[in-house]
């Protein structure tokens, strides 16, 4: 394999792709939607939801069809047929750990009949040439060792989200090797876990919970202050989707398998350092305390990738230092609670992001970016 030489996504790769993208109205999606459209691309969705709107304000302008990617088949067959799309990418899943406790039928059909569902409408589809399935840093066994998971180690997930994102990724290899590979369409799975920034608002997720607390003046209770998780901003993950969707692209069932997109292991920080970091940056009037009881659903404590294969083959590595992260996810939420145009801030975002990824600029620290 080739080491492509930038770190940023190809403008020129981009203009005029079709892209088909699943679960374009979720916190990810949104983003990757409008970056993909900064490029000039022609970006479709297909989404439970019709349209992605904060305040009543539309954020992507684009063809969407609406429709349950496990049970509207005719529908989810009929918009991959009408677009033709070249690249797709699958984002539409069940994403919470807690809910998944609660409903766990739910959440293996969604994540595991729903990937199954689309990549069968994507065989039908002769425009396809690269497929992206994301999935999680929680899809591997647990282990007790000290060094990092790698594509390579045993899937497995000790509860039923990890578990469900563990089968997803062997519904992928057994597509790709008893359908896509005989056409040398390019099939991966992208493996990334604690994504931030402005947009998400699910529910039993740190950083939401905490903004929305923030933002009622009520205090915060954090159920597990010591567990560490990976955590790096949306934008730093996605520009791994696409670097590799480029080159399954370009070059086929070469860069087809699984890929860790994780944060520097600076960035592997505990759930109290992110409430007090996320606290200073918000305001003197965010407060939060600590959870006492054991009685909680088990959740790994530690989950760290091995990224160097992405760094070696792609030419990705993570570029964003979590504070900064931090400081834009903030940013976008005081100007949601603002009543400021969220485009605009999203657009902003990403132009600036990208821009410092192509220059190999830093970005200014935690407390240099202004909350407006």
């Amino acid at each position: 394999m080739e080491r492509r030489n930038s770190m940023a996504p190809a403008s020129k790769f981009w203009k005029d792709k079709r892209i088909f993208i699943t679960g374009h109205t979720g916190f990810k999606g949104v983003w990757l939607s409008l970056w993909l459209q900064s490029l000039d691309a022609t970006v479709y969705g297909y989404s439970t939801s019709s349209r992605a709107q904060h305040n009543g304000q539309s954020l992507v302008d684009m063809q969407s069809f609406q429709g349950d990617i496990c049970d509207d088949l005719h529908t989810l067959q009929d918009a991959i047929t009408q677009t033709n799309p070249e690249i797709v990418i699958h984002m539409a899943a069940q994403p919470l750990v807690r809910r998944a406790f609660h409903d766990p039928l739910s959440t293996y059909r969604t994540n595991i009949v729903g990937t199954a569902s689309l990549l069968q409408a994507v065989r039908r589809c002769d425009s396809v040439r690269a497929v992206i399935v994301v999935t999680t840093d929680k899809c591997y066994e647990v282990q007790n060792w000290d060094w990092a998971y790698r594509e390579s180690d045993a899937l497995g997930g000790n509860d039923p989200y990890s578990s469900s994102k563990a089968c997803m990724e062997f519904v992928v290899q057994s597509f790709r090797d008893s359908f896509f590979a005989v056409r040398n369409i390019g099939i991966a799975t992208a493996r990334a876990g604690n994504m931030i920034g402005g947009g998400d608002w699910a529910e039993d997720r740190l950083i939401p919970d905490m903004i929305r607390s923030f933002a009622a003046g009520k205090a915060v209770t954090l159920r597990n202050p010591a567990a560490r998780r990976p955590w790096q901003f949306v934008l730093e993950a996605l520009r791994g989707y696409m670097l590799l969707a480029e080159q399954l692209y370009n070059r086929g069932s070469q860069y087809s398998g699984a890929w860790n997109f994780g944060p520097a292991v600076s960035d592997i920080q505990p759930v109290q350092w992110i409430a007090q970091k996320l606290a200073a940056g918000w305001g003197a009037e965010a407060q939060w305390g600590i959870q006492s009881g054991s009685n909680l659903p088990q959740e790994s404590q530690m989950l760290r990738l091995d990224c160097s294969k992405a760094r070696a083959e792609l030419g990705w590595e993570p570029r964003l230092p979590l504070s900064e992260a931090l400081a834009l996810t903030v940013d976008w939420y005081r100007h949601f609670y603002g009543g400021k145009n969220l485009r605009q801030k999203y657009l902003e975002q990403i132009a600036g992001y990208a821009k410092k990824i192509e220059r190999g600029e830093s970005q200014p620290t935690f407390s240099e970016i202004p909350c407006t």
